[in-house]
């Protein structure tokens, strides 16, 4: 489990097909030596597993389901990804319940500058835009963010500049796709509701 709340910004520093799926070796400033192999990393919001590392780096091999599922399948080397590590029994709940398992992809529709903060509105695909809510949570390539309105299958985010800055989130452009993960506690109302 995540809470949203990115630590680094790490750099994707390889990328190499295996004969299982595909490898990613990605830099960190985290001391890798307190990385155990096994490992669960939120990588822009996706869970991944830990299975080398080196003085500065880990590597992670994705399966093809996620490549096609997300937007790791268009990383490349150099590329920069909002990293967490695992939340711990104990740890600050800073942002919200995250599990790291993307639901689908969204759209960046607009960025806007607002006084010193940005105006993100994002296109969330259907039926996953059923599951926003205005003043509910939701993770974009992996940061804990709270909705400020929703209009059909359009949200509005509100980006302080720390977070601007401390994540990729500043990085992005109109058109660019992005992770989404509902808020967890949407997703079991839904299934109850449909079980009802």
């Amino acid at each position: 489990m995540f809470t949203g709340i990115v630590t680094d910004i790490g750099r994707v520093r390889d990328v190499r097909e295996t004969n299982r799926d595909r490898r990613y070796e990605i830099e960190t400033v985290w001391d890798t030596d307190g990385i155990d192999l096994g490992a669960s990393i939120s990588h822009a919001g996706c869970c991944l597993t830990v299975v080398e590392k080196g003085p500065g780096w880990f590597a992670v091999e994705v399966s093809g389901e996620t490549l096609s599922k997300t937007t790791l399948g268009a990383w490349k080397a150099g590329d920069g990804v909002n990293l967490e590590r695992a939340a711990r029994l104990g740890d600050e709940m800073g942002g919200h319940v995250v599990s790291g398992h993307v639901d689908g992809l969204g759209r960046i529709v607009s960025i806007t500058p607002e006084g010193g903060s940005h105006r993100i509105e994002v296109e969330a695909p259907a039926p996953l835009h059923r599951y926003v809510a205005a003043k509910g949570s939701i993770t974009v390539d992996g940061v804990s963010l709270t909705v400020n309105s929703v209009t059909d299958r359009i949200f509005s985010l509100n980006i302080i500049p720390h977070t601007w800055d401390a994540t990729t989130l500043g990085r992005l452009q109109a058109g660019d796709p992005v992770n989404l993960e509902i808020d967890m506690l949407a997703r079991y109302l839904a299934r109850w509701q449909e079980t009802a």
